[in-house]
């Protein structure tokens, strides 16, 4: 079955919490400290050392993507969201895709999910589009709330299908995290 995961970038700077490298030196278009904390949490969620406690409708992804960094918006919120994941799986996240090119995105996210299970790591703003140019339907709730920094959308196709189908699978690895789905 082919799987594609999408999640927010973790927990970004608000007013008085500023963002943070992972030198630790303050970065407006980095994590704050909790999304750091999130980051991590994340490794285990989608790579436990028991198979078995992975939850139901996640895989340990085979691929990663995370948006660009590039100007003129030069974030690294989504690529930081999955760093530790990536150093621990020992896969490289591609980070060749601008956050506004969902076409591109959405090919190499299904070119990559024939060969095993994708994750990507986006802004909020943009994965309801870009779950939907995937799916090639509008399957996805809208909008992603600017608070939620929880949850993971799951599109899966059976083999020998052309249809995606769409699932919401909630992390709950943070104090403050919510089970329930995005609508």
């Amino acid at each position: 079955m082919a799987k594609i995961m999408f999640i927010r970038h973790a927990e970004k700077p608000v007013t008085g919490i500023a963002g943070v490298e992972l030198s630790g030196a303050a970065d407006k278009e980095d994590l704050i400290v909790l999304g750091w904390q999130r980051a991590g949490a994340l490794v285990r969620f989608f790579a436990p050392h028991d198979t078995a406690s992975l939850a139901p409708g996640i895989a340990t992804p085979a691929t990663l993507f995370a948006a660009s960094a590039a100007s003129p918006d030069s974030s690294l919120r989504p690529e930081h969201t999955v760093l530790p994941l990536s150093q621990v799986l020992g896969i490289t996240t591609d980070t060749t895709i601008a956050k506004k090119d969902k076409k591109a995105l959405a090919a190499a996210a299904v070119a990559a999910a024939a060969k095993g299970p994708v994750l990507v790591a986006w802004q909020h703003q943009d994965i309801p589009d870009l779950v939907d140019k995937v799916a090639g339907s509008k399957v996805a709730p809208k909008p992603w709330p600017g608070d939620r920094f929880d949850m993971v959308w799951v599109l899966d196709q059976a083999p020998g299908a052309t249809a995606w189908t769409f699932s919401q699978v909630p992390q709950l690895l943070l104090a403050g995290d919510s089970a329930q789905p995005i609508t």
